[in-house]
């Protein structure tokens, strides 16, 4: 079991940045897909980007690519997303999610293949 703890959402403005974490419970010497997900109101679960913690491999969404990094400090058991140049359609509700082992390229963004989740942290990006 992996408990999952999101911090750092809050309100900016757009353009401005954020840097979310997500503290794993616990963190394997074996892979963990850790993905990043957001959900607004009134509209379906969108992956925003994943990392393969063994390997470093990335995936980004479309919407987000260029702007927002993923990136993993192993010796914290912590994984971040840096959202830069942030637009008022960046406003949601951001979630982490860790699976054990791999996942294909074409699966990493899908939130049914997480078996964990946190607790979800707003960011709220006004114009």
């Amino acid at each position: 079991q992996v408990q999952l703890t999101e911090s750092g959402g809050g309100s900016v403005q757009a353009g401005g940045s954020l840097r979310l974490s997500c503290a794993a419970s616990a963190y394997p010497s074996t892979g963990y897909c850790m993905g990043w997900f957001r959900q607004a109101p009134g509209k379906e679960r969108e992956g925003v980007a994943a990392i393969y913690t063994s390997g470093d491999k990335t995936l980004y969404a479309d919407s987000v690519k260029g702007r927002f990094t993923i990136s993993q400090d192993s010796s914290k058991n912590t994984v971040y997303l840096e959202m830069n140049s942030l637009k008022p359609e960046d406003t949601a509700m951001y979630y982490c999610a860790a699976k054990p082992g791999s996942l294909p390229r074409w699966q990493i963004l899908l939130g049914d293949k997480y078996n964990y989740w946190g607790q979800g942290t707003q960011v709220t990006v006004s114009s």
